[in-house]
């Protein structure tokens, strides 16, 4: 009765574009975290993601988890061919995790953790890219198992898609603290939103026009007639939010900036999904060949089912719970 595979396909995309939300705005306030002006507005762009940031990194686990349980396939192929930047990935975020709790308990090293907290967050987001890129670009597959080499992974391509994915995380935790900053921190805020926007849709045009040389295939589905009529509005949708961003950027507009770019990345992630469906490992392995059998995806769904609205609600909660504007002396308010 139900396209379980497909179902599942739509909830790992679902988790992994919750992560890059979530995750990404506080990776980016570490990618700005070195050009803040003073210790007193790293405190407090800090404290902005410290009741939370945690949790944002379930969505990773649960990405992660999914694709092994639900298209075991995939994961077998996957892995191997990008094992190098998903260790560095998590080692990286491994600093990150340790610098957020030592910087406040182990003053006399503070440099140190912010340091940490930097480089932890600029070489997780680089990597995450290289991902992104690799996975866009394509693995080679030998039968039911990865068949290419170690260095496959980096290429000129998946390192511009790193460069592309730090300006967009820097975008995201900029407008973040946009949102949930006053004072000095505020203005130092609009001024990096600015300049990481401009540079986040600079990538994001040489990305778009990039990836259809890397295969015939995803040239045909952006710009053949009549599938050129489906993905239009991605470019067109991306456009106005463009502009969007850049009128409440300087018009200092703090609502509507963050959800702007989350709006961005949300026609980001479409148009990766137009390139690549139904291929789970693009052009290689679709969907529906990689998946378990329908009686592991039923009992996974069950679960999912029970318990994916649960984590919903909760990071829903912990988001109202710290709302508003973060006061240096007494949290939020």
């Amino acid at each position: 009765m139900f396209d379980l595979p497909t179902i599942w396909a739509g909830l790992l995309a679902l988790a992994i574009f919750i992560y890059v939300i979530l995750d990404g705005f506080d990776l980016g306030i570490g990618i700005v975290f070195p050009f803040l002006k003073n210790d007193a507005d790293r405190d407090v762009a800090m404290n902005s993601v410290a009741p939370i940031w945690d949790g944002n990194e379930t969505w990773l686990v649960l990405g992660g988890g999914g694709l092994f349980a639900a298209f075991p396939l995939a994961y077998a192929v996957v892995m191997p061919a990008l094992y190098a930047p998903f260790i560095i990935m998590i080692l990286a975020l491994v600093f990150r995790g340790v610098a957020f709790e030592y910087r406040w308990r182990d003053k006399a090293h503070e440099k140190i953790w912010d340091r940490s907290f930097f480089f932890g967050s600029l070489i997780a987001t680089f990597c995450q890219g290289i991902v992104l890129g690799a996975f866009v670009q394509g693995i080679e597959v030998d039968g039911r198992a990865y068949g290419g080499g170690w260095w496959d992974w980096l290429t000129p391509f998946t390192m511009t898609c790193g460069i592309a994915l730090v300006a967009g995380y820097a975008l995201l935790g900029t407008t973040w603290l946009v949102l949930k900053t006053e004072g000095t921190l505020r203005e130092s805020a609009y001024r990096f939103a600015i300049r990481s926007g401009l540079a986040t849709l600079a990538f994001v045009g040489i990305v778009s026009l990039w990836t259809p040389f890397l295969s015939p295939e995803i040239a045909e589905r952006w710009f053949t007639f009549p599938q050129l009529l489906f993905v239009l509005p991605v470019p067109t949708l991306t456009a106005i939010l463009a502009a969007i961003l850049g009128w409440s950027l300087i018009k200092r507009k703090d609502g509507i900036p963050f959800p702007t770019a989350i709006g961005l990345f949300g026609l980001c992630f479409a148009g990766l999904g137009i390139g690549i469906t139904p291929y789970i490992v693009p052009r290689a392995i679709t969907i529906q060949e990689a998946a378990a059998p329908d009686s592991s995806l039923l009992f996974m769904l069950v679960g999912a089912v029970i318990l994916l609205p649960l984590i919903l609600a909760y990071t829903a909660y912990s988001y109202w719970v710290f709302r508003g504007k973060v006061d240096p002396d007494a949290g939020y308010h």
